[in-house]
């Protein structure tokens, strides 16, 4: 009898510990009725390009500003995404219709006019291959002036607001980008 009174025993008091529970702490059952992929659902919205261009050309990128996501197709179609680093704020983010007009590999890099003019200390040049360079490995030169999507050596920037203009990419990234994206590659920023 004394056995059966002790199972009785621990079953109220498992009973009374998961109404604690519930009541004490709520979230842990939310977690458990919330679909576990949906809870790990990625920002990145992504586009079709039809929306934004009237052909493939030799490819094209689409970067988008608020999910902080590169699409890039190439000629045949395939596209593929990339995470992203964004301008700081709005005023030095640039949006609309560029292309590729030049791409480097291990560029050099001198801050613009307006950033030496807020940032006085930065130095004048930095060379390429140099691990304080901000533009990585590769660089994809746009035909707006100072613009560039680029790789970075600080990996904390990517899926942040983080950049004086330019879109980063994590150096991996932009080297895949860098090789299948020709000088001539359609580019719109949203």
């Amino acid at each position: 009898m004394q056995a059966r009174n002790r199972l009785s025993l621990t079953r109220r008091s498992f009973a009374r510990g998961l109404g604690a529970m519930v009541l004490f702490a709520p979230s842990i059952v939310r977690a458990q009725t919330i679909d576990p992929v949906r809870r790990n659902v990625s920002s990145f919205r992504t586009h079709a390009w039809q929306d934004h261009f009237d052909a493939l050309g030799v490819g094209l990128i689409i970067s988008d500003t608020n999910s902080k996501v590169l699409q890039h197709w190439t000629t045949d179609g395939e596209m593929r995404l990339y995470p992203t680093s964004v301008p700081l704020s709005e005023d030095l983010t640039r949006l609309g219709y560029t292309e590729v007009v030049e791409k480097r590999e291990n560029p050099s890099w001198a801050p613009t006019p307006s950033m030496r003019e807020r940032n006085p200390e930065w130095p004048a040049r930095i060379p390429g291959g140099d691990p304080a360079n901000p533009l990585g490995t590769r660089a994809l030169y746009l035909s707006w002036q100072y613009y560039r999507i680029h790789g970075t050596q600080d990996t904390r920037k990517i899926g942040r607001r983080s950049s004086n203009g330019c879109i980063g990419l994590y150096n991996e990234h932009i080297e895949e980008v860098f090789e299948r994206a020709p000088v001539g590659t359609q580019v719109k920023l949203i």
